[in-house]
């Protein structure tokens, strides 16, 4: 079983820009798509990005398309999310998940990591 640990989550000014990684455990990190999610405080869990098992398709929801990338490394079971011009409104936990295909939803993903805190000041 994959497990998924976040991590370069932080406090930035709006903006500003961060690199977010997700590190798998195991050696099927290449059969799984992955995406990212966030949450904030009192509201649902959104789509952000997701990619396909070995990088060649992408999807980014409107929010962020134009500013953020998701990319994967499969030699270092990584995936990573880069977003830049950050807004207040962004801020979040951030999750990475595991499945089967570029998904939009979250209960398409079958495993997820513990998050990361973005915090956007403004």
């Amino acid at each position: 079983q994959v497990q998924l640990v976040e991590s370069g989550g932080g406090v930035v000014q709006a903006g500003g820009s961060l690199r977010l990684s997700c590190e798998a455990s195991g050696r099927t990190f290449g059969a799984y798509a992955m995406g990212w999610f966030r949450q904030a405080p009192g509201k649902e869990r959104e789509f952000v990005a997701a990619i396909s098992q070995n990088g060649g398709s992408t999807r980014y929801a409107d929010s962020v398309k134009g500013r953020s990338t998701i990319s994967r490394d499969n030699a270092k079971n990584t995936v990573y999310l880069q977003m830049n011009g950050l807004k207040p409104d962004e801020t979040a936990v951030y999750s990475c998940a595991a499945g089967w295909a570029t998904f939009q939803i979250a209960n398409e993903y079958h495993i997820w990591g513990q998050g990361t805190q973005v915090t956007v000041s403004s």
